[in-house]
């Protein structure tokens, strides 16, 4: 299992709907939105951490 680095939900590789590659590794996301937001900053979300959605 993957984690989704924006919210931190645990995201199964083989399923994934969304993903996307950045520096040569690929981050799998729970939802569209996490992935937009992570494509709009990957960096913030690498060095800060998922953020966890209240």
């Amino acid at each position: 299992m993957a984690i989704d680095p924006v919210c931190g939900m645990e995201v199964d590789e083989k399923t994934a709907k969304f993903k996307t590659e950045y520096k040569g590794d690929t981050y799998y996301f729970c939802a569209p939105g996490c992935k937009y937001m992570f494509e709009e900053d990957p960096e913030k979300y690498l060095r800060e951490g998922p953020v966890g959605m209240e």
